[in-house]
């Protein structure tokens, strides 16, 4: 029963940072049932499923806060589920050491380039245009693949991807990337039932992670509806670049003393970034400030 408890907990942790940043749902899930000495394929297997009730939870919610573009949904969520459903059904079982090596590095300098564009203020709240069905559906399609056979990537292959486009203001890229996980995480799971059996998934533990990120869903599409877009920018930098950066230490065979020392080096360097997008976010308000006393003395 305390695994289980505990299990909850992480689950509503996970959903949290998901529902918020629009990613890293299943790293930090599937992280967390690593530790407790489930297998890497059971593991993810059971988060995908868990990931059917939370999304669902999720989008509604993301939805009730206006925070969801349908057509960007259909147009990355259906390519989406077809990559997801392929990886699950027939590349879980392979090795994706590798491959997951890249996407890392890739996510990695993604992670660095959102950071450093919010930070400096180069993102303007409200984006102008919208996002082509020829750019979301093969991004859709190499996200739910990543996803599903790396054991998480949805939110930081697609969220990251979109926000770098500059064509959906983040609040928006975050719910609807959110909303059309919902139908990954339904075309993983029928894969990963086909490839793995039902006898082999622990329910409990499903049921735990479910009950756990569907109490927190609400929660996080209230905070991602009421965050400032540089700040939200900043987050999204911040988890991709300790997420990705763990993963590539870990690859290499860094030892865990060196890696605790790379982590902090990164979180002094996103301080900085952050201290300093504070400081210029601060001159220019003192900026707009004295050009609106000029204006109403003349």
């Amino acid at each position: 029963m305390r695994r289980l408890i505990l299990v909850a907990l992480l689950g509503s942790v996970a959903q949290l940072v998901d529902g918020t940043l629009g990613m890293a749902y299943g790293v930090t899930a599937t992280t967390a049932l690593l530790i407790t000495g489930i297998s890497p394929a059971v593991a993810s297997a059971s988060v995908h499923l868990a990931e059917v009730g939370t999304t669902l939870a999720s989008g509604l919610s993301h939805w009730r806060f206006g925070n969801v573009d349908w057509r960007v949904v259909a147009l990355i969520g259906v390519p989406g589920g077809i990559g997801a459903f392929a990886g699950a059904t027939f590349l879980s079982g392979l090795s994706t050491e590798s491959a997951s090596l890249w996407v890392a590095a890739l996510l990695l300098l993604i992670g660095i380039y959102i950071l450093v564009r919010f930070a400096t203020g180069k993102v303007r709240a409200v984006m102008e245009g919208r996002p082509a069905g020829k750019f979301l559906g093969p991004l859709g399609l190499v996200a739910g693949f990543i996803d599903a056979t790396g054991g998480g990537g949805w939110g930081p292959v697609a969220t990251s991807t979109l926000l770098s486009s500059g064509k959906l203001e983040p609040r928006r890229t975050v719910g609807s990337v959110s909303a059309a996980e919902f139908i990954v995480s339904v075309a993983a799971s029928i894969g990963f039932l086909i490839g793995l059996g039902k006898e082999n998934l622990p329910l409990g533990i499903v049921a735990a992670l479910l009950v756990g990120g569907v109490l927190a869903a609400p929660l996080a599409a209230w905070l991602v509806s009421r965050l400032a877009t540089r700040w939200l920018g900043v987050g999204v930098g911040l988890v991709l670049i300790l997420t990705n950066a763990r993963t590539l230490l870990k690859g290499v065979g860094v030892a865990e003393g060196p890696r605790y020392l790379v982590y902090g080096v990164l979180i002094v360097g996103w301080a900085a970034v952050v201290a300093y997008s504070i400081r210029t976010t601060g001159r220019k308000a003192d900026v707009r400030a004295e050009r609106e006393r000029e204006l109403e003395t003349v």
